[in-house]
């Protein structure tokens, strides 16, 4: 049997324990929503006030068992109690903590996934943090020296080649070395983890009209054409530049199995705009397996009762495919 999947408590201030418990509520009343067993790391008392059954349990084994009847918690306490829409720096430790057991818990196997709630990252800079985000965060614990984000939704799968940065500073740092490493782990990742034989990956230009031909910019010619040429030669079926404002037209994406984008936004709007609640972050070329809702902690909702798990449940029932697929 597969291992359960470790889910973080993200900011305690956030809704990450709202939609952690409405992903048990909708998995037990939904068992063909295709979640596998999970168990959220995070402190009792916070996981024990959203209106759900929990049982603590001190080995992640023991949630493939507890799942029918509470949702399993691996007692993670804070350093002050969590109140909805007021992060406070003194739990970042805390919170750090949650994604570094998370980590080490898929590395060792003890879980098969980890999927990681959302997190304010000016709160955890208190406490050293020093990472743009998760993504990179666990790229140091797992020393992925490139770890690469997707975004997935049922029906389109986006990868910046560049990610929490600038959009000066994207266009800057883009190079053909950067489009082939992020083209060449998605190419595996999609052979592995989503079982496609043989992905199509659909580059994006950088400038309006892919440049057209050099009038509304060169970077398709100097920078992306290269890389297409390289994964070519490498026989992974890349094709492009193609121009953003087209490439994701219902038409354009039955061509392609992922679209590389040149920086975060050319990938996440069209992707958050066809389907937000159903989208799910990927980080891909780790050895471990881990994924995420597509939002972020929503303080300004945080216990209204108004939040929404159908993202977490996404990214949990993504994980447990990924899980299988690798199993």
């Amino acid at each position: 049997m597969t291992a359960p999947l470790a889910l973080t408590m993200g900011d305690p201030a956030g809704i990450g324990g709202e939609i952690a418990a409405g992903a048990w509520l909708a998995s037990r009343q939904n068992p063909g929503l295709g979640i596998h067993p999970f168990c959220l790391i995070g402190d009792v008392r916070w996981a024990g006030g959203f209106g759900i059954p929990i049982e603590v349990i001190d080995d992640p084994a023991a949630a493939a068992t507890a799942f029918a009847r509470a949702l399993p918690v691996l007692a993670h306490p804070l350093a002050t109690p969590a109140i909805p829409g007021q992060p406070d720096p003194a739990n970042a430790a805390a919170i750090i903590g949650a994604i570094e057991r998370a980590t080490s818990l898929a590395m060792s196997g003890t879980t098969s996934a980890m999927v990681t709630n959302p997190i304010a990252k000016s709160v955890l800079y208190a406490a050293g943090f020093k990472h743009p985000g998760h993504t990179e965060f666990i790229g140091a614990l797992t020393n992925t020296p490139t770890p690469i984000m997707m975004l997935a939704g049922p029906a389109l799968r986006v990868v910046p080649v560049t990610v929490h940065v600038s959009l000066r500073r994207a266009i800057e740092t883009l190079t053909t070395e950067a489009i082939i490493t992020a083209a060449t782990i998605t190419h595996a990742a999609l052979i592995r983890d989503f079982a496609i034989p043989t992905p199509r990956l659909a580059i994006a230009g950088l400038n309006p009209h892919a440049g057209e031909s050099g009038a509304m910019g060169d970077d398709e010619t100097r920078i992306i054409a290269p890389a297409i040429a390289g994964l070519r030669a490498a026989e992974i079926d890349a094709f492009g530049p193609l121009p953003p404002d087209t490439m994701f037209t219902p038409i354009a994406l039955q061509g392609y199995d992922a679209a590389i984008c040149m920086y975060h936004d050319q990938a996440l709007i069209p992707l958050k705009t066809i389907d937000m609640e159903n989208s799910v972050n990927i980080t891909l070329g780790l050895p471990i397996i881990r994924t995420s809702p597509d939002h972020g902690t929503a303080f300004d909702i945080a216990g209204k009762g108004l939040a929404r798990p159908a993202s977490l449940i996404a990214a949990l029932r993504m994980a447990s495919i990924m899980a299988g697929q690798r199993a």
